[in-house]
């Protein structure tokens, strides 16, 4: 079986050719292996890559990505969120909404941050992992100061103290669930260390037997949760990561809520900001996502003007003349003719797992995956740029895995696309109702 995907990809193992795919095959976006499929995204690496070197050096960046329903956001942000990986970043991508995570409570978006950490080595939740590998790190650098075991401890203590100074004055109590957290751990009471470990992380209602031998009081509240962003980003740094993306996603949902929370949660992302710029979070680098109704609209951006200024960015030229190291980076969606590339790109990394890989790019040739591309748009009114999702989960689900399997497979004699609203989306649904209230079958030439 041959490790070579098309292009510009290089070398590719099976493992990872098979977990695109079959994320592909489900209609979902890859968790990993984004870079095989990152069409039209080479424009913006260098300055996206810039900016998170100046953030592993110790600099903080915020970031607005702006964008149709369809056209790549969530892709986008798990592109960037593997580029980061690979420079050693910890990463946590939140979904943004009313229920579940409301901005403007910034205790619950710390909380939802601690659960959706991740690193390199370890997958959801990473807290703990980071926390430990911090002390290791504490340990390693008073043995290599000379400290015996004896001392080891109380120079881990004076190590700990000098490394947070600064996080305590603004949030002192997490370096003191940290110093429970290792007083527990230390004591062999791991049901302690792991409930002082969940305050730490912001979840609710830890035991009051926990919180009283670890030294702290109460819950995380709103104004305690940058603080603990800051230590969190400190045992980051000094457990050898070398910075933290965060992605608030779908931050347009705060069009849809109460004009108070609403109200709210703007201001609280103006506040974010302000504390980025300010350089309160070394070694951050946020990210949030949107469409051009909320930046734009009167129910989102625009309704708070000190937000609108700090997010202001000229698009009135060419799409080609984009500035990606401006605050807000425009995608401009699917064409017919890039969504045909990606199905090429996608064939191709089909192909080279294949049983029969020359038959896989001879049956489904260049033209027939044009021809796709273009039943499935029109099956979603001639909406190209919602197609994406649906389309890659029919060349692989439908086709390609048919002429793999089946040696007298051909798409053209043998498949007509269906698509039915019950395997729609929210957006491709309303796409293709507003062409057919039927499901719709195209017989593909």
């Amino acid at each position: 079986m041959s490790t070579d995907s098309p292009g510009r990809t290089g070398p590719v193992s099976a493992a990872r050719r098979r977990d695109v795919i079959d994320a592909l095959r489900r209609g979902a976006v890859p968790e990993s292996g984004l870079d095989l499929l990152a069409t039209g995204l080479d424009r913006f690496e260098a300055a996206l890559d810039a900016e998170l070197d100046a953030v592993s050096s110790g600099a903080s960046v915020f970031k607005a990505v702006r964008g149709e329903y369809g056209s790549g956001k969530t892709f986008f942000t798990r592109w960037l969120g593997e580029r980061a990986k690979r420079r050693n970043f910890a990463v946590a991508e939140i979904q943004i909404s009313e229920t579940e995570t409301p901005l403007h409570k910034l205790e619950t978006v710390y909380r939802r941050l601690t659960e959706r950490l991740t690193t390199p080595g370890f997958p959801p939740s990473a807290l703990r992992p980071v926390a430990d590998a911090w002390f290791y790190a504490l340990e390693e650098d008073a043995l290599a100061e000379g400290a015996s075991e004896e001392e080891l401890p109380g120079e881990v203590e004076r190590l700990m103290t000098a490394r947070l100074t600064e996080v305590s004055r603004h949030a002192p109590s997490f370096a003191t669930a940290l110093r429970g957290y290792r007083t527990a751990l230390t004591a062999g009471d791991e049901p302690a260390a792991a409930a002082v470990m969940a305050w730490l992380g912001g979840q609710p209602h830890v035991a009051a037997a926990a919180r009283r031998a670890a030294g702290v009081r109460g819950d995380l509240d709103h104004f305690g949760a940058l603080g603990f962003v800051q230590g969190l980003l400190t045992v980051l740094r000094d457990s050898g990561h070398a910075g933290l993306l965060v992605v608030l996603d779908e931050v347009e949902t705060l069009q849809r809520v109460r004009s108070d929370a609403r109200d709210k949660a703007l201001n609280a992302l103006r506040q974010l900001i302000d504390e980025v710029h300010s350089g309160r979070f070394p070694g951050l680098y946020l990210l949030i996502t949107g469409t051009p109704a909320f930046y734009e609209g009167p129910q989102g951006v625009q309704r708070l003007a000190p937000l609108a200024q700090r997010l202001a960015t000229d698009f009135t030229t060419d799409p080609r003349f984009d500035n990606p190291r401006a605050v807000q980076l425009r995608l401009p969606g699917f064409t017919l003719d890039s969504l045909t590339g990606l199905g090429l790109t996608i064939r191709d990394l089909y192909a080279a797992g294949a049983q029969d890989p020359a038959r896989v790019r001879k049956v489904a040739d260049d033209a027939y995956v044009a021809e796709l591309a273009k039943a499935v748009g029109g099956a979603l009114g001639g909406r190209v740029g919602v197609a994406p999702r649906l389309f890659l989960k029919k060349l692989v689900s439908d086709v390609l895995d048919r002429i793999d399997q089946f040696d007298d497979f051909e798409p053209r004699q043998h498949y007509a696309l269906t698509v039915n609203t019950t395997e729609l989306n929210e957006v491709e649904r309303n796409a293709a109702t507003a062409h057919s209230a039927d499901d719709v079958e195209l017989e593909l030439p």
